[in-house]
């Protein structure tokens, strides 16, 4: 699917530069959800049929960043799917994690540290050098929510192989703009509700064979069966073989609005989206005099950023001052050229 005809399926009122918040939804999305929501209120149709939206989700989001499908677990956050990682590390394991990280993918680790688990914070910068023969697991965010970072997704995966680390990557604010091979990683957690266009309520995680085989499913219910429409009732214990014992019964709605999502970005293939993405990142940022850079969220310092920005219509998340901008396939020129001319006018 071009992306040019792609875009046509959203209908972004001017000045939506805010995905890193929510991503906005294709017409698709929006139209099965609508349909979902007509055959609840009626009792029109059979639970089972936006149950099955959930399979196609997983399978479209494995293809999406390249592993099977059956190493896939769905759940409705991150910080839910990687309780069970966070769990399975023994007392007086080290964590590395970005000083600044966002807390779905720092709290999981935190709490761990009553039970002797120990959580190192570093300056993104020095995340590479700060891997060392004591460290257990590494975690971190593809691209850093506060200001938009690409970390060094190689260098950090290297670094962590060669000291016999496990590595864990929240990669929401990534998947649906940015490329890369989750494959190389032990675990990749996702929020789908950014850059993949999905509901909020959908989230999944890429789990690694080796790393399941340490993991315990504490909250395995019907949804975590082998043949989960045969789990209903009564023992015994009978979890899948792979990635699904760690399902939580999908939020059915959500899942019935992120199957179409993710079929839409899969059509329109992530490197097509990343060079959209990134081409109006840059153009932001030279328009306020900045040099161009390689994420899709940009931040910049600009004086009274929030009332200018509020008063020509433009949705941007600003923190004391300091504008997060992020652009997706429905991002056009125009929003762009609204933002600047609030921002230098």
């Amino acid at each position: 699917m071009e992306l040019d005809e792609a875009r046509k399926l959203w209908q972004p009122e001017p000045g939506w530069l805010n995905t890193a918040s929510y991503g906005l939804p294709a017409d698709p999305a929006w139209e099965a959800l609508q349909d979902a929501l007509t055959q609840w209120r009626s009792g029109r149709n059979a639970w089972e049929e936006w149950n099955d939206a959930a399979e196609r989700s997983r399978v479209t989001f494995a293809g999406l960043i390249g592993v099977p499908a059956r190493d896939v677990a769905i759940g409705s956050t991150v910080s839910q799917l990687l309780a069970p990682v966070a769990a399975a590390l023994p007392p007086g394991a080290t964590v590395v994690v970005p000083e600044v990280e966002f807390t779905s993918n720092l709290f999981p680790w935190l709490v761990q540290e009553q039970r002797g688990v120990r959580v190192r914070t570093v300056p993104l910068e020095r995340l590479v050098d700060a891997i060392d023969a004591d460290t257990d697991l590494v975690a971190f965010s593809l691209v850093q929510s506060a200001d938009g970072r690409v970390a060094p997704y190689d260098d950090v995966v290297a670094a962590a192989r060669a000291h016999g680390a496990l590595v864990s990557v929240d990669a929401t604010q990534a998947c649906g703009w940015l490329p890369f091979d989750a494959g190389r990683a032990d675990a990749v957690l996702v929020g789908a509700y950014k850059w993949l266009t999905a509901p909020r309520g959908t989230a999944f995680a890429y789990l690694a064979p080796a790393l399941r085989e340490r993991m315990r499913p504490d909250a395995a219910g019907w949804s975590a069966a082998e043949s989960p429409t045969d789990a209903y009732y009564g023992p015994p214990l009978r979890l899948s073989a792979d990635a699904r014992r760690f399902d939580i019964a999908p939020a059915l709605f959500c899942y019935v609005g992120a199957a179409p999502a993710l079929e839409v970005i899969a059509g329109i293939g992530v490197p097509a989206i990343r060079a959209h993405d990134v081409a109006l990142a840059n153009r932001f940022l030279t328009g306020l005099g900045r040099p161009p850079g390689e994420s899709a969220i940009v931040t910049v310092d600009v004086p009274d950023a929030q009332e200018r920005l509020d008063r020509a219509g433009v949705r941007a998340a600003v923190r004391a001052g300091r504008v997060r901008a992020s652009f997706h396939l429905y991002s056009t020129e125009e929003d762009v050229d609204l933002a600047l001319n609030a921002l230098t006018g």
